[in-house]
C-alpha cells in the first residue's frame, strides 16, 4: 500500500516542517523535512535542528518570554535576545511552568509548587502536601500518674527543660534555623493534608493569590478483569490486567483551594451550581428508585476541569459535568468563598457530547482577553463555536448551521477563530477563519476530501495531511491565504498500490424509516452475479464516521469491499444513526437502545440497494468488526428476514460486560437501567438466530474481551444452534497485528458469502 506520512511540526520560525515518513518501506520510518518555499522533501539527519523546531511554550503577557520543560526540567527562553536558559536541573521532573502577572515563574516539582524570582533567583516553596492526616488532640492519650511524674522530673533536672518550657510559654523560641536564618525569617508553610487520597489538579491563579487543587478518593470494591494469554515467550498462561466492567464504583473528587494571603483552605462547593440536585428522565421507568432518590435529595456527582484563568487573574472558569453524563457546565469560580456562578448549562437528557464538547476534558475552551470566553456547544443540534462575556453575560452564537465545528484554534493575536468543519458536505473538511466577534465565515482550502490542518507558528503556512476516497493521506503546503494553492509535496503510495484501479464509491443519501437522512458509500460491481448478491459493511465504535470523501481508517474493508465488487457483489457502507459528523440526533440516536435506530438503519440500506442497484434481497450479508461485529449479531437475530449471513468481528455480545466510560454515556449503568442493557445485547437475543454466522475474536482482546465471545458461545450451544462457527486467533488483541491473522479471517468472511449468498 505505501506508508503516509506523519507527526507533522514547524520549526519555530516556520520555515521549515518536519515530518516523518517511509517511502522506500524500510525497517522503520525516518525523519524528513520541506522548506515552506518549496515542495520537495528532503531526507534529514536524525536529532536534525531539534531546538529550532516550534515547542510547546508558556509564554507571558508581551510574548517575549516562554516557558517549556525538556527531558523533565524547566527551560526559559528569551525571544528578544534568542536566549535559553535553564531554570531546573535535577532527577526529578518539574512540569506545569507558568508566568505570574510579576513575571516571576512557577513550576510544579513533585506534589509541590515553587517559584523562581526570575529577577533574585531566588527559588521558594509555596505549597506543602503532606500524605496522611493531621494529628488530632483526640488522638493523645490521657497523661497517666506516671507520665506526670516522668515529666516533672525532666523538668526538675534538666535547665534546657527549663528554659524551653519558658519560651513555648512566651510564645517564641530564639536562635537560627536551617542554613544560619533566623526563625523569624522564615514562616513555615501550612500543611495540606492529602490523607488517603490522590493530589492532582494543582493551579495557581496568575496574581499567585490562589492555588486550587483536587483531592480524588479512589474507588473501592471494584473488580478488575483478566485476559489470559496462552501462547507466551514462558510456555505458562499469564494473565494480562484488564478493565473494570461498566456500573463499577467510580472515583469521586473534592476541590479545594488554598488562599495563599489568607494562609487558609476551604471547599469548593457544588452545592452552588444550578441543576446539581436534577435527575435524568430515563429514572420515571423506574418509580420506586426515582422516588428513592427523590428524598435523598443529594447533589449529583461532578467532574471538574480548571480553574482556567484569565490573563491579570481577575476571574477563573472551571467546567465541570455530571458524573452521569447528562450536564455540562461552564461555570465562574469566586475563588475567594468557593463558590460559583452559572455562565452556561447544556443539558442532555441522552448524554453530553459533539465536537469540542466532552465529558473527560475541558473540550474546545479558552479565553479571547480578560472578559470574554469561548466555547462549544450543541445548543443547536449541531457543535457550534460560541462566545460569552463573562462579566456581564452576554452570549454570542459565532457560527450557524447544519454543520459541524470540529476544531478550534485562537490566533496569536486572540482577533481570528481558525476552525475546521464540515460546512459544505458531512464528509468533507475544510479549514476557515472568522473573527473573534463573529462575521463571515471564510474557507480557506478548497481540495475535496479530508483536509487535516498542522498551522505554522507565525500563521502564514498550512501544512495539509490530504486525503481522498481512494487515496491515502499526502503532505501538502499552502500559504493561509484564500485562493492560495496547495502543492504536492509527497507520495506515498506503492507501485502495487497504484496498479490497481481502486473504486471511488459511489456518495449517496437515503431515507430510513423515521424519515432522516442517511449517507452511504455503495461500491458497485461491473460485473454481478446472477444472485445479485449484496454485502453491507458496518463501521466500527458507534460514534465514528466512514462515509466521507476522504481516505478511511478502514483501509483493509476499502480494499475488501473492492474484492467483493469484483467478484459480483454490491457493496454499501452506511454511516448509521450514532455515527459521527451528523449533529446531535443523529448522535444519540441509539440513547437506551444500542441495536435499534443503527440497526434498522442497515435493513433500510438493503431496501435501497434493492430499489436503486437491483441486488437480491434473498442474497444479503453483512460484516463488521467491534461496534461492527455487534450490529452483526443484532442483525442475524433481530433482521433475520433481511441478512441470510454474517461475519461478527470482536464483538460485543453483552454491554454490561464492556467499559464504563463507553457504555454508560448510551445505556446508563446496568443496576439502575436494566432495560437498556437487555434490548440492547446480543446475547438475550440468541435463540433468533437462522442465518449463517461467522464470529471471530482475538484470544488477548483487552477491550472486548475473549469472555464476551466466549458466552455468547455458551448460549448457542445450549440453544442447540447449528449453522454458527468461532474462529479465535490466539495472539490477537482488539487490533489484529499480524498479516497471517488478518489474511485468515478475510478468507474465512469471503468463503462465507461464496458459500452462502452465491447458491
Amino acid at each position: 500500500m505505501g506508508i503516509s506520512p506523519t507527526n507533522f511540526r514547524w520549526t519555530a520560525d516556520s520555515k521549515t516542517l518536519y515530518f516523518n515518513w517511509n517511502p522506500e518501506n524500510k525497517a522503520k520510518e525516518e525523519l524528513f523535512k520541506v522548506s515552506a518555499a518549496s515542495s520537495k522533501p528532503v531526507k534529514a539527519a536524525e536529532k536534525e535542528d531539534e531546538k529550532l523546531l516550534n515547542l510547546n511554550y508558556t509564554y507571558n503577557a508581551d510574548r517575549s518570554l516562554g516557558l517549556v520543560e525538556k527531558s523533565g526540567d524547566i527551560y526559559l527562553q528569551n525571544f528578544k535576545t534568542n536566549k535559553e536558559t535553564r531554570l531546573t536541573n535535577t532527577q526529578e521532573r518539574e512540569s506545569n511552568s507558568v508566568f505570574l502577572t510579576n513575571g516571576n515563574v512557577v513550576y510544579q516539582l513533585g506534589d509541590n509548587l515553587f517559584v523562581v524570582d526570575l529577577k533574585s533567583a531566588e527559588t521558594k516553596q509555596l505549597t506543602n502536601f503532606v500524605k496522611g492526616k493531621k494529628a488530632g488532640k483526640a488522638e493523645s492519650k490521657p497523661a497517666t500518674e506516671q507520665d506526670k511524674w516522668l515529666k516533672a522530673q525532666q523538668t526538675e533536672l534538666f535547665d534546657i527543660i527549663k528554659k524551653r518550657n519558658a519560651e513555648a510559654k512566651n510564645g517564641s523560641r530564639g536562635g537560627r534555623g536551617r542554613f544560619g536564618s533566623t526563625a523569624a525569617d522564615t514562616k513555615p508553610l501550612k500543611e495540606l493534608y492529602t490523607e488517603d487520597k490522590f493530589l492532582n489538579g494543582v493551579i495557581i491563579s496568575p496574581d499567585g493569590h490562589f492555588i486550587t487543587y483536587k483531592l480524588t478518593t479512589p474507588a473501592q470494591n471494584n473488580h478488575s478483569t483478566i485476559v489470559p494469554n496462552y501462547v507466551t515467550s514462558s510456555g505458562y498462561t499469564e494473565d494480562i490486567p484488564g478493565r473494570t466492567k461498566v456500573g463499577e464504583n467510580e472515583n469521586t473528587s473534592q476541590g479545594f483551594i488554598y488562599d495563599t494571603q489568607r494562609d487558609t483552605v476551604y471547599a469548593i462547593q457544588t452545592s452552588t451550581i444550578t441543576g446539581i440536585k436534577d435527575l435524568p428522565d430515563y429514572l420515571k421507568d423506574y418509580p420506586k428508585g426515582l422516588d428513592t432518590l427523590k428524598k435523598k435529595n443529594a447533589d449529583r456527582p461532578v467532574n471538574f476541569f480548571g480553574p482556567l484563568w484569565n490573563d491579570n487573574g481577575s476571574s477563573a472558569i472551571v467546567v465541570a459535568t455530571s458524573t452521569d453524563n447528562k450536564d455540562r457546565w461552564i461555570l465562574k469560580l469566586d475563588a475567594l468563598i468557593g463558590k460559583f456562578s452559572l455562565v452556561d448549562r447544556q443539558r442532555d437528557e441522552a448524554w453530553i457530547g459533539g465536537p469540542g464538547i466532552s465529558g473527560f476534558y475541558q473540550g474546545s475552551t479558552g479565553w479571547i482577553d480578560n472578559n470574554r470566553f469561548y466555547y462549544q456547544s450543541e445548543a443547536t443540534g449541531y457543535s457550534h463555536l460560541y462566545m460569552v462575556n463573562v462579566a456581564t453575560g452576554d452570549k454570542k452564537q459565532l457560527t450557524a448551521g447544519k454543520w459541524e465545528v470540529q476544531s478550534v484554534q485562537l490566533s496569536k493575536d486572540r482577533n481570528t477563530f481558525y476552525i475546521k468543519g464540515n460546512k459544505e458536505h458531512p464528509g468533507i473538511t475544510n479549514f476557515f477563519k472568522i473573527g473573534i466577534n463573529g462575521g463571515e465565515l471564510v474557507q480557506i482550502t478548497t481540495m475535496k476530501g479530508l483536509n487535516d490542518i498542522t498551522l505554522s507558528p507565525d500563521e502564514k503556512y498550512l501544512a495539509i495531511n490530504y486525503s481522498f476516497m481512494d487515496k491515502p493521506g499526502e503532505l501538502y503546503l499552502q500559504p493561509n491565504k484564500v485562493g492560495a494553492k496547495a502543492v504536492q509535496v509527497t507520495q506515498s503510495t506503492s507501485a502495487e498500490f497504484n496498479s490497481y484501479n481502486w473504486r471511488q464509491p459511489d456518495m449517496v443519501t437515503f431515507k430510513n424509516r423515521y424519515g432522516a437522512d442517511v449517507y452511504a458509500r455503495v461500491y458497485k460491481t461491473d460485473n454481478p452475479h446472477p444472485n445479485h448478491p449484496a454485502v453491507v459493511f458496518v463501521h466500527g465504535a458507534g460514534y465514528l464516521q466512514n462515509v466521507h470523501f476522504g481516505w478511511s481508517t478502514y483501509f483493509r474493508e476499502f480494499m475488501f469491499n473492492n474484492l467483493l465488487a469484483d467478484n459480483g457483489y454490491t457493496v454499501i457502507d452506511i454511516d448509521y444513526t450514532g455515527s459521527s459528523g451528523y449533529g446531535r440526533d443523529h448522535r444519540t440516536g441509539i440513547y437506551r437502545q444500542m441495536g435499534g435506530k443503527d440497526l434498522t438503519d442497515q435493513a433500510d440500506g438493503v431496501k435501497f440497494l434493492v430499489e436503486k442497484y437491483g441486488v437480491n434481497p434473498q442474497h444479503v450479508g453483512l460484516y463488521g468488526g467491534s461496534y461492527g461485529g455487534f450490529i452483526t449479531l443484532m442483525a442475524m437475530f433481530n433482521e433475520s428476514d433481511v441478512f441470510a449471513s454474517g461475519a461478527a468481528l470482536r464483538s460485543v455480545t453483552d454491554w454490561a460486560h464492556y467499559n464504563h466510560g463507553y457504555t454508560s454515556n448510551i445505556l446508563n449503568e446496568p443496576y439502575n437501567d436494566p432495560i437498556a442493557y437487555k434490548r440492547s445485547s446480543p446475547i438475550y437475543f440468541a435463540d433468533k438466530l437462522k442465518g449463517n454466522l461467522l464470529m471471530a475474536h482475538g484470544m488477548v482482546d483487552v477491550n472486548v474481551h475473549f469472555q464476551d465471545i466466549v458466552r455468547i458461545t455458551q448460549r448457542f450451544i445450549e440453544l442447540g444452534k447449528n449453522n454458527w462457527e468461532l474462529a479465535v486467533y490466539p495472539v490477537e488483541d482488539h487490533g489484529f497485528i499480524e498479516p497471517s491473522s488478518w489474511t485468515d479471517e478475510y478468507k474465512r468472511i469471503f468463503k462465507l458469502y461464496e458459500n452462502t449468498l452465491k447458491k
